[in-house]
């Protein structure tokens, strides 16, 4: 199943990104034939941002994003949210790409399943 993940809150402050990343990395090992891409919207861009530091025991949405890309999950940011934010894209993680709506709407269609959180 083709799954898209697409996450509008910050990556701290509420626990809905953090939920949502949880819930595709999930999808990605329930099922073996299951292929996940995740779009960042508004203040949830900030998830991939490089370098977070988090006290200990305290979850890391930075390396929860890496994780997905190191299994295989694309990762696209809005680009305006990016820049609305002084989000340059040589500080995201890597494996994390600046996108469009115009690759957002190829990905909805790509999609067996969207999921908006």
């Amino acid at each position: 199943m083709r799954i898209l993940f697409v996450l509008h809150d910050p990556p701290y402050g509420t626990e809905r990104t953090y939920n949502g990343l949880r819930w595709a990395a999930q999808m990605m090992t329930t099922g073996a034939s299951n292929e996940v891409r995740v779009f960042l919207f508004g203040d949830a861009v900030a998830s991939v941002q490089d370098g977070q530091s988090t006290p200990n025991g305290f979850y890391n949405v930075g390396r929860m994003v890496q994780g997905l890309v190191e299994h295989g999950a694309s990762v696209g940011s809005c680009g305006t949210c990016l820049d609305a934010r002084g989000i340059d894209e040589k500080r995201l993680v890597k494996g994390c790409h600046r996108s469009s709506m115009k690759e957002l709407a190829a990905w909805t269609e790509w999609a067996d399943k969207a999921i908006n959180i």
